[in-house]
């Protein structure tokens, strides 16, 4: 079959492109939305980290993707999640039409600036596991809300889509890494071990509708108030407070796109006291009102 090139890597005729982050200066991810025919695609390596989501999937086919050591079919669900690291050739087949996939490919040096920056033994773009069929609701949120900065580029585009990038990479680092080879070489004696800090963003993930207290973490983890905080600032780079409001907020937006759920419980449910204070917040990272963010969605 004869490949077509469109932005980073090569797809058949059957694949189409619906729309692509190409011209928008994004440096450590690229993003492509794509509707995808039946097809079978000869060995693909590629040369960055790719995880595709399934955005509006087919659950009447099946992606097949088979390389050296494995074979891997999984249906095309919406939510569905397929991981790929660099460097590694597969092939794929595809069933049945898949209405809309969104891939995201990182960048090698976003995971050598994690190697540098966190003392990891193996350049860990090359030890992501091939997943296939899987479900990781923060990924899921994270493409979606960069999928929606796609649609619609505000100023604050750029700055939202870089950091979400960085999400990402410790997101595959901390959930989808092979054993032990993204492990700090270095004893933590200053930063959470891998499994506390896991216990802790489970936590979090899981209760973000609920009030979520410093205390709370700190005993997840089994530390002090103070040791906790510390802590966790150097694993994740931003303290916990600023995290649990970017994953709330996060979340928020993946509300407002469905548009299901009216603002004040949205509001509610990212633990604001008011519709007004929750605007206020909103604007001010997107730019727009949670009003205008949805309008623009439908």
């Amino acid at each position: 079959m004869e490949l077509q090139t469109h932005g980073v890597r090569k797809y058949p005729p059957t694949s189409a492109l619906l729309a692509s982050s190409a011209g928008l200066g994004w440096s450590t991810i690229s993003v492509e939305l794509r509707s995808h025919g039946v097809s079978e695609v000869p060995a693909i390596v590629p040369q960055h980290v790719e995880i595709c989501l399934v955005v509006a999937g087919n659950k009447d086919g099946l992606v097949r993707r088979t390389g050296a050591g494995f074979y891997q079919e999984a249906m095309p669900k919406a939510g569905a999640i397929w991981l790929s690291p660099a460097g590694i050739g597969k092939e794929i087949a595809i069933t049945a039409p898949i209405p809309q996939t969104m891939h995201l490919y990182l960048r090698t040096s976003l995971f050598d600036r994690l190697k540098d920056d966190f003392n990891l033994p193996v350049a860990p773009a090359h030890s992501i596991r091939h997943a296939f069929g899987i479900g990781d609701d923060v990924i899921d949120q994270i493409g979606r809300s960069i999928l929606s900065e796609l649609a619609v580029e505000t100023t604050a585009s750029r700055v939202y889509v870089e950091a979400a990038s960085l999400a990402l990479a410790a997101r595959l680092l901390q959930m989808h890494c092979d054993s032990g080879a993204c492990a700090s070489t270095e004893p933590s004696l200053h930063s959470l071990d891998h499994i506390r800090l896991r216990r802790v963003l489970e936590y979090i993930d899981t209760n973000l509708k609920n009030d979520i207290t410093l205390e709370n973490l700190a005993g997840i983890a089994g530390y002090s108030v103070f040791h906790f905080a510390r802590k966790f600032t150097l694993a994740m780079g931003i303290p916990p407070h600023r995290y649990i409001s970017r994953m709330r907020l996060e979340n928020a937006m993946a509300e407002l796109a469905r548009g299901k759920l009216p603002l004040a419980e949205i509001a509610l449910n990212a633990q604001f006291s008011s519709q007004a204070s929750f605007t206020r917040a909103f604007h001010r990272v997107t730019g727009r009102t949670p009003l205008e963010y949805r309008r623009r969605r439908r």
